[in-house]
């Protein structure tokens, strides 16, 4: 009795001195940790620089990265953001292919509102001069911000100068985007003169459809049903035509065929391909058979704008509701998305100076900073893409995409496939495309 009345003592004046009591077998403090979730190391690489900016950051990051191959990164994240617990992401990334799952659709309820993690929202995205599609995309269904991306994704015609030159006189962007466009029908009369130089006008079908399917004006899931846009429709047509009348070299898109037209590999020198900054940067540039002008078809391109405007790709960054640290995880998200300074993420990625200076330069979703910045690339001989991807952002829509995107555009790819090669018959290929979807997803057809 008397050594409890003691210890009781013992506590007593510990309490009145201030000093901190500890349980037996317990740490003092549990270990300062940021769980970041990604399907490539480009954020978690971006913190490690945001830590360099912030001395004063005491945070451990630990980073989980699954590739998207074989779809193993969205169940995985899904199990983590269900399960919670210290393991929990409190920053999780989504790509373009699948992120309205996450941010209006079967996975949105887990994305914390900007605003609740005290960014400054609405003004931030008018100082930022952030495109609007990546806000409409990154809105859940209550009209709260819950996701952004670093990246502009807006697409543009990128075009060989040489063939410009040989076809029309010029490689001037202001003139060659009038011979393109806009609209469709400007862009097979190019498809034609191009042709009667020995030219194609695109590598393949999938050229074109990425910016048929970011222009049209529904998605394909209206009122819970399948619906097939008129445009979308077109591109069975289109397809068809391409290959019919040799436009193109009849390639798909990430395959060997279609990177070797980029170095002048195929069976005719193909005169364009549509994309983003980030084609050419991690796509083309690589596999132009040259890494200085001279080199290949390296420095023989430029960029316009398109006969539509569309993106393709891109990547969002939500932060976790149940986040414990959500302060520091609203810091890091406004750095990364919002922050339109020298200081800011963006603007070490649109110079190329994230990791030091000559690296590789790429549009990104804040307007501000790329009117600021540098988007002059040797690849376009010189051209500043950003003259052409600023606006090209802003021509752009998310309002046509749906989280089963991704899904239904490889049933419609392949079953316009088989139309364009005479394989099948035109309502043969629609009927098989709507039976697809019924079948793997329960939608059925308007």
């Amino acid at each position: 009795m008397k050594r409890k009345l003691g210890l009781m003592v013992c506590v007593l004046l510990i309490l009145s001195m201030g000093l901190p009591v500890f349980a037996a077998g317990k740490q003092e403090s549990s270990p300062k940790v940021i769980n970041v979730w990604s399907f490539t190391d480009e954020v978690p690489k971006m913190l490690e620089k945001y830590k360099e900016l912030h001395p004063d950051f005491d945070y451990q990051i630990k980073s989980t990265i699954i590739a998207t191959t074989d779809g193993a990164y969205q169940p995985a994240l899904d199990q983590a953001l269900v399960s919670g617990g210290a393991d929990a992401p409190d920053i999780y990334c989504a790509e373009s292919a699948f992120v309205l799952k996450y941010t209006q659709g079967d996975a949105a309820q887990f994305a914390a509102p900007y605003k609740s993690l005290g960014i400054s929202v609405d003004s931030l995205l008018k100082k930022a001069d952030i495109a609007q599609y990546t806000v409409d995309i990154g809105t859940n269904k209550s009209g709260e911000l819950v996701g952004l991306g670093y990246q502009a994704t807006g697409g543009a015609l990128i075009y060989r100068r040489s063939i410009a030159k040989a076809v029309w006189g010029t490689d001037d962007p202001a003139v060659i985007k009038t011979k393109v466009g806009p609209g469709w029908e400007k862009f097979f009369q190019a498809a034609a003169e191009l042709k009667a130089k020995g030219y194609g006008i695109l590598s393949g079908d999938g050229d074109i459809w990425h910016a048929i399917e970011g222009a049209s004006e529904k998605g394909w899931i209206v009122d819970g049903k399948l619906y097939l846009d008129p445009d979308r429709e077109a591109f069975l047509d289109m397809a068809k035509m391409l290959r019919d009348k040799g436009y193109h070299n009849d390639t798909r898109d990430w395959t060997d065929a279609w990177f070797a037209d980029m170095k002048d590999a195929g069976a005719k020198p193909i005169f364009g391909f549509f994309g983003p900054a980030w084609l050419i940067n991690y796509v083309m540039a690589g596999n132009s058979g040259g890494s200085a002008p001279g080199e290949g078809t390296f420095g023989d391109w430029a960029v316009c704008e398109p006969p539509v405007g569309f993106f393709w790709g891109g990547t969002w960054v939500l932060a976790n509701k149940d986040s414990k640290v959500k302060d520091v995880v609203g810091d890091i998200i406004e750095w990364i998305t919002l922050d339109s300074s020298e200081t800011g993420l963006q603007y070490y990625w649109a110079n190329g100076t994230l990791n030091g200076p000559g690296g590789t330069k790429d549009t990104v979703a804040s307007g501000t900073v790329m009117e600021k910045s540098d988007g002059s690339l040797a690849f376009l001989g010189g051209q500043d893409m950003f003259d052409v991807f600023v606006p090209a952002g802003q021509f752009a829509t998310g309002r046509n995409k749906h989280q089963y995107d991704e899904t239904i555009n490889i049933y419609w790819r392949d079953q316009v496939r088989e139309y364009a090669q005479g394989n099948k018959t035109r309502a043969a290929a629609i009927a098989e495309f709507k039976q697809q979807v019924k079948d793997n997803l329960a939608i059925e057809a308007h």
